[in-house]
């Protein structure tokens, strides 16, 4: 083994660090328990304020270990530190291999009570619960170092109580798998999106006006801190059929002078699909369009200025600008003619293209960005 891999192996992450926390400072604390080679808190390259973890790199394995087994969730300047093996193996992060979603945990569960109830199935690499400035988000991942102990702690804690609240846990899936699913899923629904109903709503008047469609297992008006309606909710039902109904004939209707809207209830990551194939479809339209508006016209003679190219291609069609590059007053031989639309700048192409001006022919293409070309030869030639 290398020296470089050897030193890889007593490398410990430390993660959840304060803003404030410096090399030095993880230095003298680390070092209590052996020699370290080096610390390095990663930062923003732009700003180079920290990014709240950093790594170190002790001389011995030994130490790391004794580290990592009694640091672990240490307070360094009023926050808990996360530590874990540096893992360099990208494969074993993406992987999904011995990794777990945890999700309904109590909102006092932290780092180290997580590692606590889960740590007794195996080896843990490292083990999250997500949270935002008001605290705890409700879900966790752990990443233990094999599979086996993975699906131990599926099997006996999904469905688990953890402090008062029913933990759901299962195999941790990537985007990838959850937009697969999701496509793959049958078109079946119950829970239904409603908004637009103003701020006078409320669940007792929702539920009024969606009952009649069929049972409804919950009824929920989105309100704000005040209790004011925020005028949209959701309403679950017990099977597809009401939910359809409820869709197909209250979509549209009129409550309280407003017209609602009333759909299928979506999850974050269908409603995140769904734009993210909005945008590029919004973003192909704009390619689309773009494509041959504007020519760029080679081998102009030196008498041609921009009124003149514009006098010649004007007859066909709209000229939104016309510009022959110039160098200290000079023409370079070349220029643009932006045309209102790809059917006049295509007319105005096959037309002028090899035309004589002045004493040259006219050499005529499709003056585009990268992306638009790269949009442009992919839609062409790659069929």
């Amino acid at each position: 083994m290398s020296v470089a891999a050897k030193y890889r192996l007593a490398s410990l992450y430390v993660g959840d660090l304060q803003a404030d926390v410096t090399e030095d400072l993880l230095f003298k604390k680390f070092n209590t328990v052996g020699p370290v080679l080096s610390i390095r808190i990663c930062r923003d390259q732009a700003t180079h304020r920290s990014l709240g973890y950093a790594y170190v790199n002790f001389l011995h394995l030994a130490d790391a270990q004794k580290a990592l087994d009694t640091m672990n969730f240490d307070l360094i300047n009023g926050k808990s530190i996360r530590l874990m093996w540096s893992q360099r193996d990208d494969y074993l992060r993406k992987s999904g291999i011995g990794n777990i979603f945890i999700k309904n945990l109590d909102k006092s569960i932290d780092n180290k009570a997580l590692y606590e109830h889960f740590s007794t199935f195996g080896k843990i690499l490292s083990s999250k619960v997500m949270s935002d400035d008001q605290g705890s988000k409700g879900y966790a991942f752990v990443h233990f170092q094999n599979q086996h102990a993975a699906e131990r702690a599926i099997e006996e804690m999904n469905g688990a109580l953890l402090k008062n609240c029913k933990v759901f846990v299962s195999r941790f899936k990537t985007r990838q798998d959850r937009e697969a699913e999701l496509r793959n899923q049958p078109s079946e629904f119950t829970n239904v999106y409603i908004k637009n109903f103003g701020v006078d709503m409320d669940d007792k008047r929702l539920q009024e006006v969606f009952s009649k469609y069929g049972t409804t297992l919950s009824v929920k008006v989105m309100t704000d801190s005040s209790g004011k309606s925020k005028g949209f909710g959701f309403v679950s039902f017990d099977s597809h059929e009401a939910a359809k109904k409820a869709v197909d004939e209250m979509n549209g209707k009129d409550i309280n002078g407003q017209l609602i809207f009333v759909g299928r209830a979506q999850k974050k990551i269908e409603r995140q699909i769904e734009l993210r194939q909005m945008f590029e479809q919004l973003r192909q339209e704009r390619i689309r369009r773009s494509l041959g508006v504007k020519l760029y016209i080679k081998n102009l003679d030196d008498t041609v200025d921009d009124e003149k190219l514009r006098k010649e291609f004007s007859s066909f069609g709209s000229i939104s600008r016309v510009k022959v590059m110039q160098e200290e007053g000079q023409s370079k031989g070349f220029g643009l003619v932006c045309f209102s639309s790809p059917e006049e700048a295509s007319k105005a192409m096959a037309e002028m293209n090899g035309r004589i001006l002045g004493s040259k022919p006219l050499n005529i293409a499709l003056s585009q960005k990268h992306e638009e070309r790269r949009a442009f030869f992919t839609s062409h030639y790659l069929q």
